[in-house]
């Protein structure tokens, strides 16, 4: 397979090792608009063609698929191109900044026959896998409740560098440079991550964004700094379960922690990512009585991107797909509605 990335960012880094650790798999061209960071990428990443624009390397068109790392807002119209030339398409999440754009994205790249799929990061996580097996299988009985929370803390830490100089973060607090805020960046993770995980979809949302003041007037240069920075959710799941959502960026000692619980009628499995490792606890059988949880071991799992491999060599789209990264933007759709309406907000169809 031979693979163009698009937008030569802080992510793609990750694309571009992580495809080329898998056999047979070629990164045969680089795209962005800023020269200086193209070069350099392509020089670190051994990629021999470089373009400055998508129209250049469509024009020029020897790849397979092409591995969108743009910003958020550059996703939609920049993947419609490449799907309209044939190209198969792994998107870096959120497909896009409203449901509406990224189910259009879903159709057309149905319509084509082309394998679409979102880098969810997090289901990377062997402890989610399994997790979700478990209560598939009814291990837990049938979910009652759920609890999730995607916890970082580059607001208050400056583990990650220092966001009130650094354009890559500041961007991601701004809604005029694309940016939906905590919710737009990590809650589409921890949405995720709680409806994968629970084997459950979202049917009612009641929310809260929360935007706190972090600079004099609100603006550093260029960035209003308007994008929310925490959000809370309260959720009604399509089976009768109910469950809370949060996510923020102000979670001081945790830099980027997910965890899930899912309680069941007759036990309970927790889920947790923290940075890098994965842990997977249950309280099941017996140990229901006496309150006793238990570390439960799991296996190594493929990731996104060998999925995506699989698929592109298959013809055959796994998950998570473009039409699974469409619903879960209708539930941050429906959250930033309900924000506005201080009511509660019904999924649909």
């Amino acid at each position: 397979m031979r693979l163009l990335i698009l937008g030569t960012g802080g992510m793609a880094n990750q694309h571009a090792a992580r495809f080329k650790a898998i056999e047979g798999v070629s990164v045969v061209g680089g795209v962005d608009v800023v020269p200086e960071r193209l070069a350099a990428f392509c020089t670190e990443h051994g990629i021999a063609n470089h373009f400055a624009s998508l129209e250049e390397a469509l024009a020029w068109g020897e790849f397979d698929a092409v591995a969108n790392v743009t910003p958020d807002s550059i996703h939609h119209p920049t993947t419609l191109q490449a799907i309209a030339a044939g190209k198969h398409v792994f998107c870096e999440k959120p497909l896009a900044t409203d449901a509406v754009k990224a189910m259009e994205m879903t159709e057309a790249i149905e319509r084509a026959g082309k394998v679409g799929m979102v880098n969810f990061t997090y289901r990377n996580s062997p402890a989610l896998q399994k997790g979700r097996q478990m209560v598939l299988a009814g291990e837990i009985g049938a979910v009652r409740h759920v609890e999730a929370s995607h916890l970082q803390s580059w607001l208050v830490g400056r583990h990650w560098g220092d966001w009130k100089s650094e354009s890559k973060w500041l961007w991601r607090l701004s809604k005029k440079h694309g940016s939906n805020g905590a919710l737009g960046d990590i809650g589409i993770h921890i949405v995720d991550f709680a409806s994968y995980g629970s084997g459950l979809d979202v049917a009612h949302v009641f929310a809260r964004l929360k935007t706190f003041n972090k600079a004099p007037g609100d603006r550093i240069g260029e960035y209003d700094l308007d994008a929310n920075d925490s959000f809370t959710m309260n959720v009604d799941f399509t089976n009768g379960a109910i469950g809370t959502i949060q996510a923020t960026r102000t979670a001081a000692g945790q830099m980027d922690q997910l965890r899930l619980r899912v309680y069941g009628e007759t036990g309970s499995v927790e889920m947790i990512y923290d940075t890098g490792t994965s842990t997977l606890r249950a309280c099941l059988g017996e140990d229901v009585h006496t309150a006793t949880w238990r570390d439960l071991p799991f296996d190594p799992v493929e990731t996104n991107y060998q999925r995506f491999v699989q698929a592109v060599r298959a013809g055959k789209t796994q998950e998570p797909s473009f039409r699974r990264a469409a619903n879960i933007q209708k539930v941050l759709d429906k959250a930033i509605a309900s924000d506005l309406s201080h009511a509660d907000e019904a999924l649909g169809t």
